[in-house]
């Protein structure tokens, strides 16, 4: 899977030159965390909701309410604006997009193509349609997890035992596991019933547990 096909098209800009409480205001009002900076269709920053809070000044100052609204009114993204930004391309694999962003511990990434802005990543992007889909995240059913069957010769076992009991599969992927050595595979499962499903999969000599989803 490639970063085009889980980022942020519409991204929300602003200049360098836009008032840090407008910046803090466009925010608010879209729920963001933070705003690409562009000038003349060039990146050239990125303002996050903690830089704008770290830069207003606090609430213990001595400053009268006119002489607040006189600094906070000089005050640009252009001057606050973290200038190095981590960026990725929308052909990148988004493996490789979480390790970019894991090594240089940030929660997004833009996407340039050709030098020109065309979307974002970011953390959530990867949890809400990647992570979320493969884990069945807020989705009901159970989620059995079959300890060691993660090699491909087990799973296959696990995959025909559902199939012959018409138990629908809605997805599966497979886990360091933290009991036995090898992986485990994790099935999500279009059923309420758990019972039998580790009756059957005790029979083929598996070891399995189930967890029921909340969503």
């Amino acid at each position: 899977m490639l970063v085009s096909d889980v980022m942020t098209t519409n991204v929300i800009t602003v200049s360098s030159d836009t008032l840090m409480v407008e910046a803090g205001k466009i925010m608010e009002f879209h729920h963001l965390e933070r705003l690409p900076v562009v000038d003349r269709g060039k990146l050239v920053g990125i303002i996050t909701k903690n830089r704008l809070l770290r830069n207003y000044p606090s609430q213990a100052t001595s400053l009268s309410h006119w002489e607040l609204h006189y600094l906070l009114a000089k005050i640009r993204v252009g001057d606050i604006m973290k200038r190095e930004v981590v960026t990725v391309t929308p052909d990148t694999t988004v493996e490789r997009a979480i390790a970019i962003a894991q090594s240089n511990r940030v929660g997004s990434l833009p996407v340039l193509e050709d030098g020109r802005l065309v979307g974002i990543v970011t953390t959530n992007d990867i949890f809400y349609k990647i992570l979320n889909p493969l884990m069945g995240i807020g989705e009901k059913g159970i989620r059995v997890i079959v300890y060691g069957a993660g090699e491909a010769g087990q799973a296959q076992k696990v995959m025909e035992c559902l199939s012959r009991k018409g138990i629908k599969v809605k997805s599966f992927c497979t886990l360091a596991s933290s009991k036995v050595e090898g992986n485990d595979l994790v099935v999500h499962l279009d059923t309420e019933e758990a019972g039998h499903v580790l009756e059957e999969l005790k029979k083929l000599g598996l070891s399995a547990d189930v967890r029921a989803y909340q969503p």
